[in-house]
């Protein structure tokens, strides 16, 4: 068993090991797309990049991104995941609807950390 938390919401829930990121978040009313999401989303195929979620900790207890998490979060940093793609396999924290930010507050967020 694992466990989801959503930071934002303020929720916790508990799966089975290798639950779907995204359907278990749907599934118990969280809402992980934004306003322009909502209305395209893919569905969970993976084919259009608007379930982004920021993993704040267990990165570790998630599958590996996938080929087309790649390249759809090529410009988003490593703990970015595409939850319809993503398989929980252990304790999980989780943002929802994460900021993008751009290479420069990246370098600046980079610099003030070192």
């Amino acid at each position: 068993m694992a466990n989801i938390k959503f930071i934002k919401e303020d929720k916790e829930i508990v799966v089975a090991d290798g639950a779907n990121l995204r359907y278990k978040a749907l599934e118990n009313d969280v809402d992980i797309y934004t306003f322009m999401g909502k209305m395209t989303n893919c569905g969970g195929y993976g084919q259009c990049g608007t379930c982004v979620v920021e993993i704040a900790e267990g990165l570790q207890n998630l599958s590996p991104r996938a080929a087309v998490e790649e390249r759809k979060l090529k410009k988003r940093p490593p703990n970015c995941r595409l939850a319809c793609q993503t398989m929980v396999n252990g304790p999980v924290s989780v943002i929802t609807k994460p900021e993008k930010k751009s290479a420069k507050q990246r370098n600046n967020q980079a610099k003030s950390t070192n």
